[in-house]
């Protein structure tokens, strides 16, 4: 696109320096200098530089306007319309004065002088006031509401994860999916990688990336811009998401906090997969397949389908099989989700309906103690 444009532009520039060599403005001007004895060789290269210059001067006017709201271009109009209209009507009440009172020289100056003064000064109260308008009550002929693109970048690491395929074929993730070039670099830097573990994790990377383009449903833009000037990979998606008004879509927590900080947007599939999974409460029965034993003494671990960890207390004995557990308690984490419980069939044994008074103490004893173990289990995964 911004070469599309440049290319306009050169074009346009060249245009009028072949017009203004074909013109040729001031073969006959004997002003600034210019007398008869001026060859016509330096006129037409005199009129060619001029060409250049309005052509350049317009440029920069044109992209200083392509900045402005329509707001402001329909209110910079309307107030140098109003004061060319002043301008003139003032410039009649001059002309029709005798020359006695006023030369004829004076009038002219002071005509085109009116008009210059009343044209800027109408176009820059007209620009300033413009957002006053209101160009609902014009019928929606005009409108300045423009077309917000739905752009949401690809991190490596979202990418790598492959759930992003899963999401966007479900019709979830709608929009632009943005895939900078500097992401595939790294992608292919991993893909490279003499470490087979990130060898593999790369061509996986590779394989969605493969798997979201022949998805026709989907949008999938590759885009060229860099910034050199960054450095790592992280802030040039800062910057981008900045540039393009676009969403980060990302599995890594220190960027999630670091694009926030930055005013930008952040999708992380992670804080998705933990608002999807099922709500487990107190007191509710599971089965589950104690996979290997616990940090604490006589713990065992099992994992539910969704990969959240389960601590069982006194299941160490049941390692390798299936059981039957109560959930005790369900925290929820920066790693994810935590559910604690213990066996079923100890469950009945802990109700304090039936305990007298220093069973009681006990029990509350052991109730701050695994409290303490679930707190102790937290911090070790978190670090």
């Amino acid at each position: 696109m911004k070469l599309d444009i440049l290319t306009i532009r050169i074009g346009f520039v060249a245009l009028l320096m072949l017009l203004a060599y074909q013109l040729n403005p001031i073969e006959r001007t004997q002003k600034f200098g210019l007398d008869q004895n001026v060859s016509s060789d330096i006129r037409h290269i005199l009129s060619v530089l001029m060409g250049a210059v309005v052509g350049i001067i317009i440029i920069v006017f044109e992209m200083r306007v392509r900045k402005a709201s329509l707001k402001t271009l329909i209110g910079a109009a309307i107030g140098s319309i109003l004061g060319i209209v002043g301008a003139f009507l003032i410039g009649v009440l001059i002309s029709i004065q005798k020359e006695a009172a006023v030369s004829a020289e004076m009038q002219t100056f002071l005509t085109i002088s009116l008009a210059f003064f009343m044209g800027y000064i109408g176009l820059m109260v007209g620009a300033a006031k413009g957002e006053y308008l209101d160009l609902s009550a014009l019928g929606g002929i005009f409108s300045d509401k423009t077309l917000k693109r739905d752009y949401k970048i690809l991190d490596t690491s979202v990418i790598i994860d492959g759930r992003i395929a899963d999401v966007s074929e479900t019709g979830f993730l709608g929009g632009t999916l943005i895939i900078p070039h500097f992401i595939l670099a790294e992608l292919q830097q991993v893909a490279d990688s003499a470490d087979s573990s990130k060898r593999q994790r790369g061509r996986r990377g590779l394989d969605m990336l493969q798997r979201l383009r022949n998805n026709s449903k989907l949008d999938i833009q590759i885009i060229e811009t860099d910034f050199p000037a960054v450095k790592e990979v992280d802030l040039k998606l800062i910057e981008l998401g900045k540039q393009l008004d676009a969403v980060i879509v990302t599995n890594d927590f220190n960027l999630n906090k670091v694009s926030q900080l930055r005013g930008v947007s952040v999708l992380n599939i992670n804080e998705l997969a933990n608002a999807l999974k099922p709500v487990v409460l107190p007191g509710e029965a599971m089965r589950v397949f104690v996979l290997k034993e616990g940090k604490e003494y006589n713990q065992g671990v099992a994992y539910l389908d969704d990969g959240t960890m389960v601590v069982v207390d006194n299941a160490r004995r049941l390692i390798g099989k299936t059981a039957d557990i109560a959930v005790t308690s369900v925290l929820q984490t920066t790693a994810g989700k935590m559910i604690f419980g213990r066996l079923w069939e100890e469950k009945d044994d802990h109700t304090e309906s039936n305990v007298g008074i220093h069973d009681s103490r006990s029990m509350g004893f052991r109730k701050a103690t695994r409290e303490l173990r679930q707190t102790t289990i937290i911090e070790e995964i978190e670090s």
